[in-house]
């Protein structure tokens, strides 16, 4: 039983690390702390999410349960029917739990940075940014977001379906070099 969790585990962690080991960290000012208030989405919502992530010829899978209202935002991952990580997030403090296998590089404030650049309202994520930060948003038949630092692209959020809560969204992260597909089910308004 000890040997098949392992290998479970060594299957997720590519998963979860994908801004970490084989890629060298960036100074703290070129990171991208983004902590917006649960409020600041404007809605309560509940999602069953399954995320890919492709990274350097690789491809892992994680299944998670999310559910976010005006006083906190919750996360649960899972990765066969185990919990491997959690995050409670209530505007001020952002409070992580990681299985013991997954190394410390994995930041649940990377984590919730990405759930917020991918749901939230773009007015809520630029009044969020710190100097030097910008995000775009284009509409030409497809809708995108960009994020940029210093004019340099850092992520593109890419919304086949044109639905942040629903339906697919393909983040790219080119600082560090991993592309998440999401694919996400209401299960609650």
């Amino acid at each position: 039983m000890r040997l098949m969790f392992r290998r479970c585990a060594a299957l997720l962690l590519p998963l979860l690390l994908a801004a970490c080991a084989s890629t060298p960290m960036p100074p703290a000012s070129a990171r991208l702390q983004l902590q917006l208030s649960p409020v600041s989405l404007g809605a309560s919502i509940s999602l069953q999410q399954h995320l890919k992530v492709e990274r350097y010829g690789r491809s892992d899978e994680l299944d998670t349960v999310l559910e976010i209202d005006p006083q906190q935002l919750n996360l649960v991952g899972l990765a066969f029917g185990q919990r491997v990580m959690t995050l409670q997030y209530d505007g001020k403090e952002l409070k992580t739990w990681r299985h013991l296998m997954l190394p410390k590089q994995v930041q649940g404030d990377d984590v919730l940075r990405d759930i917020q650049l991918t749901l939230w309202p773009v007015a809520a994520i630029r009044a969020g940014l710190p100097p030097g930060w910008e995000l775009q948003e284009s509409d030409d038949g497809s809708l995108r977001r960009t994020l940029l630092q210093d004019h340099e692209v850092v992520t593109q959020i890419d919304y086949p379906d044109r639905k942040a809560w629903s339906g697919t969204v393909i983040l790219t992260n080119l600082r560090y070099h991993y592309k998440l597909t999401i694919q996400s089910v209401v299960t609650a308004p």
